[in-house]
């Protein structure tokens, strides 16, 4: 088991920033792939971004591409996902999910199976 928890989230202005960060309880740099989801008020839960095990291959929604980094510190069982230039559309429960088996593209398809709580991003305009 692997428990997820996220932070970071809040109110921002439209073009802002915000820092999202995702800790997990157990060591997850040797075979987790990582990454994010969102969900806002009304749609389906879509992929935002991921990284894999290494760190060395990262994937992302075209809708985030060029404003969203994500990185992840594997000493200390984290990963993060930096947030630029915030659209009202960004507005949306933000989730951490960690994928055993280690690929962005097994982790973009969403089966999880493990799951942070969310937190949520408002972008005002």
């Amino acid at each position: 088991q692997v428990q997820l928890v996220e932070s970071g989230g809040g109110l921002v202005q439209v073009g802002g920033s915000l820092r999202l960060s995702c800790a997990a309880s157990r060591r997850t740099s040797i075979t987790y792939a990582m990454g994010w989801f969102r969900q806002a008020p009304g749609k389906e839960r879509e992929f935002v971004a991921a990284i894999s095990r290494s760190g060395g291959n990262t994937l992302y929604a075209d809708s985030v591409k060029g404003r969203f980094t994500i990185s992840r510190e594997n000493a200390e069982n984290t990963v993060d996902l930096q947030m630029n230039s915030l659209k009202p559309e960004d507005t949306a429960v933000y989730s951490c999910v960690a994928d055993p088996s280690g690929t962005t593209g097994s982790l973009r398809a969403g089966y999880g199976p493990y799951w942070g709580q969310g937190t949520q991003v408002t972008v005002s305009s």
